[in-house]
């Protein structure tokens, strides 16, 4: 690291690239990705302001020219060769410089504080853009989402030029969505908030036991709120600790053994204390789900017991049973094996002979769907495959967009081979413990069939299919389109099925039980994008699906190398949909792996 230092101390020109230098090193800078945002972000806002097109695509280029910049930003900077590269001119060098140096960017705030917060947010409804926005706010005066709606519903945006009654429509729906989504958080970052939590209440000497409740343990792609659930007989400190935490936006309830709290965001957090004697039975209570209790309880009646959060009772006598120290004990008490958290949805889980036998993140070797600066990731093969090394994995496979997909800089065929012979160099180097298989993320066209030469897609070690474009057509077209894609000899994979993006876009309309049929039959695996916004294929379908034989391989679809981390995501969805370990390509070793490939092709 001295050296490293030292070498680029030595390239610095001046002392502000001096002090760049010891920045790149020491890490106290904001990265690319993050400045790329912000740039992004100013063109949207210069849109709403109606300032000069050049001065916007200034930004908008820039950011794209910053995106594509393979070396590290910060020798960049610290060589003073920031401006000379395309894309990037002399007033983006040095806020480009003042963002990796500070965090901060005057010009940013001020810009962003000087337009209306509501425009800001009807910018968060799919299908407005900066121009759209601010169309509407200079033709109808709208200025926030429910000034939008009214107007929408007073049929005036359909009779704007450029916008029509569909898209009014389509307005409507977002808006709708929204007000939706709001309720709801993803499971990801509702789990890193509670985590912390959690943490704190089991280190106070007040505390006997405590764990997570709700959706949240059950593993649900999005949560509602969370619930803490903790053993003890002082509640009184406990409470205190759990409604002064700096995190907190506001109280909202504080009882002697029940308390809430409110986060920014708007996700609620619940906390109940009970006497040890009854820990098991609340937390099998409040972890739910709805249907799974119902389902209990009425498994207790037919053995003459009733079952709540407080205990077992004899329905006779109202007495107490003989209590449980766990829920293991719990369920054994009405004849049952323990059901882990996330199958308890009441969908038959009460029925199975036996419990699945359920994956655990150590389990997974590598992942197959995942970008690089080729096209639109942040980071390049090198810096994956160590970001691979780090999460213990085997090998890793780099799928970049196919060239239809241009607004992610995808890949033609000369650019396909050039990667191919990049990711061959890599492995012959033996640089890294990871073998990198080579793969691509190809668009399925809107007739189904595929973005590039068949020549190009069997060089490829594996390739996964994507549809990305015409997500309005009928299911019947749909459906006719991916399965087309399916039945092609070089597809190996299905990427994100239904194009959801959770708590912004609703899935396409697509038959998955035909695609499902289509897939087993044409041996070609399903993934699960584990992206935390996608989480698709749902894990209701993988149930049956896994049933059937479905192949499956657990994808993060990682932009950036602590993308690859959302695996575990993944790794939730294939626990809910009790997919066996033996249908997932990825807890294969690498060997296995590139005989599956090998097989196929």
């Amino acid at each position: 690291m001295a050296q490293a230092k030292a070498a680029v101390w030595k390239t610095s020109n001046n002392a502000y690239a001096c002090i760049l230098a010891y920045y790149t090193y020491s890490r106290l800078y904001m990265n690319k990705n993050d400045i790329v945002d912000i740039l992004e972000d100013i063109a949207v806002l210069l849109e709403l302001k109606g300032e000069n097109p050049f001065k916007i695509r200034a930004y908008s280029g820039g950011a794209r020219a910053l995106e594509a910049m393979e070396e590290n930003l910060g020798e960049v900077i610290a060589e003073d060769r920031l401006g000379s590269l395309k894309g990037i001119g002399s007033a983006l060098v040095d806020k480009i410089q003042t963002l990796y140096a500070t965090g901060e960017l005057a010009y940013y705030t001020k810009l962003r504080d000087s337009i209306a917060p509501g425009l800001i947010e009807m910018l968060e409804i799919p299908g407005l853009g900066g121009k759209k926005v601010k169309k509407l706010h200079d033709a109808l005066g709208v200025e926030s989402v429910d000034a939008l709606q009214k107007v929408c519903e007073l049929g005036k945006v359909a009779a704007l030029k450029g916008f029509g009654a569909k898209s009014q429509e389509k307005i409507l729906i977002g808006i709708a969505n929204r007000a939706n989504y709001a309720k709801r958080h993803l499971w990801w970052k509702a789990h890193d908030i509670a985590r912390p939590i959690l943490e704190g209440l089991r280190a106070l000497p007040e505390v006997d036991r405590a764990e997570i409740a709700g959706s949240l343990r059950r593993l649900k792609e999005t949560v509602g709120d969370l619930d803490f659930i903790v053993a003890s007989a002082e509640p009184e400190k406990i409470m205190e600790w759990f409604t002064e935490q700096d995190t907190i936006q506001e109280v909202t309830a504080r009882g002697a053994t029940k308390s809430s709290i409110r986060f920014e965001s708007g996700l609620q957090a619940d906390l109940r204390v009970v006497p040890s004697e009854q820990f098991a039975f609340a937390l099998h209570h409040f972890t739910g789900s709805k249907e799974h209790n119902v389902a209990m309880r009425q498994r207790a009646l037919a053995q003459g017991f009733s079952l709540s959060e407080w205990g077992l009772k004899e329905v006779s006598t109202q007495e107490l049973v003989v209590g449980a120290s766990s829920e293991e004990e719990l369920f054994s008490l009405l004849g049952l094996p323990e059901i882990p958290p996330e199958l308890r949805e009441g969908m038959g889980e009460l029925e199975l002979n036996a419990m699945p036998e359920l994956i655990s993140s150590d389990q997974i070797r590598g992942v197959f769907h995942n970008h690089t600066t080729a096209s639109d990731g942040h980071a390049s093969i090198e810096e994956m495959a160590q970001a691979a090394a780090d999460l213990n994995f085997d090998y890793l496979g780099l799928a970049d967009h196919s060239k239809a997909s241009f607004q992610a800089n995808g890949l033609d065929e000369a650019r396909v081979f050039r990667q191919i012979d990049e990711i061959f160099r890599f492995n012959e180097s033996d640089q890294s413990s990871i073998h990198v298989f080579s793969g691509i993320e190809c668009d399925i066209l809107s007739d189904g069939s595929l973005d590039l030469e068949d020549s190009t897609l069997e060089a490829l070690d594996y390739a996964v299919m994507s549809v990305h474009s015409s997500f309005s057509q009928s299911q019947e077209e749909m459906t006719k389109r991916v399965i087309r894609a399916i039945e092609h000899p070089a597809t190996t994979m299905l990427g994100h099925p239904t194009g959801r993006i959770l708590l912004r876009r609703e899935p396409y309309q697509i038959d998955l039980e035909k695609v499902i049929d289509a897939a087993i039959a044409n041996r070609v695996i399903i993934e699960i994008n584990a992206n935390p916004s996608r989480l698709d294929m749902d894990w209701r379908l993988w149930r049956r699906a896994a049933e059937k034989g479905l192949m499956c391989a657990i994808n993060p679809d990682a932009h950036n190398t602590e993308g690859l981390s959302y695996f575990e995501a993944g790794v939730n969805i294939a626990r809910k949909g009790g997919v066996p370990k033996e249908q997932i390509l990825n807890c294969r070793d690498c060997a296995a792996v590139a005989k599956w490939f090998k097989d196929r092709s």
